[in-house]
């Protein structure tokens, strides 16, 4: 029976290839107030400012590129059980090739009615404009998580973590909570790494790997696949 990988992924991943990230210094937080663009009151307040920040992003996830990060990861399933919890919204653990994503807050490549959050839809191109509804003729917003909003998939993600042989977490801060708190989930048995570029504090048990994603995942997951 295969062994079973759990990695959480965050910023830090996506940001090498070139996605800026919301909380670092010149992050987009610092562009734009926070209140502005990230909570359902600022799209009942001006959803055209909304959208517009959404679609800016939209098109830079779309011009993106999975890093040897992303593409290591997903190399990962030659030999592995692997399931990606991530906590970022784009969609570049799948462009490399990981099977099993699960998108906490939410998928940008994707708009969602905004009067029933089941209506999800696949987007073809970078924009949601005004004027685009749903079969509900409710305007269409972004399908991510804004503050105030719930988390998604945290009972499956947590099992997922419960299960684990290894726990890979990258490039995340663990400051976003609820998801912060799955890593500790992992079994007291399991094989815990914790990558990144700066020392922070590191969640209990887990073995400290300090540099980028794409520094220090394409060697770790070399000699988990040697073994």
């Amino acid at each position: 029976m295969k062994q079973k990988i759990v990695v959480f992924t965050g910023a830090g991943v996506s940001a090498e290839s070139g996605l800026k990230t919301f909380r670092d210094m010149g992050g987009l937080w610092h562009e734009y107030r926070l209140e502005d663009v990230a909570s359902p009151q600022a799209f009942q307040r001006d959803p055209a400012t909304v959208l517009r920040f959404y679609n800016e992003r939209r098109k830079g996830v779309l011009a993106a590129r999975p890093n040897a990060a992303h593409e290591a990861i997903a190399r990962l399933e030659e030999r592995f059980e692997v399931v990606v919890i991530t906590q970022n919204i784009d969609d570049l653990h799948e462009r490399a090739g990981s099977t099993r994503v699960i998108h906490v807050h939410g998928e940008i490549l994707k708009a969602r009615s905004s009067a029933d959050p089941s209506r999800v839809y696949t987007l073809k191109g970078p924009l949601i404009e005004i004027g685009d509804l749903c079969e509900l003729g409710s305007q269409l917003r972004p399908d991510v998580v804004w503050f105030g909003e719930n988390v998604r998939h945290l009972d499956e993600s947590a099992g997922h973590f419960s299960e684990a042989d290894k726990v890979l977490a990258i490039g995340t801060s663990l400051t976003v909570f609820p998801a912060a708190g799955l890593v500790d989930y992992a079994p007291p048995t399991a094989e815990r790494v914790f990558v990144s570029p700066e020392l922070q504090e590191v969640p209990r048990f887990y073995r400290f790997l300090q540099g980028t994603a794409v520094e220090t995942v394409p060697p770790l997951v070399q000699e988990w696949l040697a073994r």
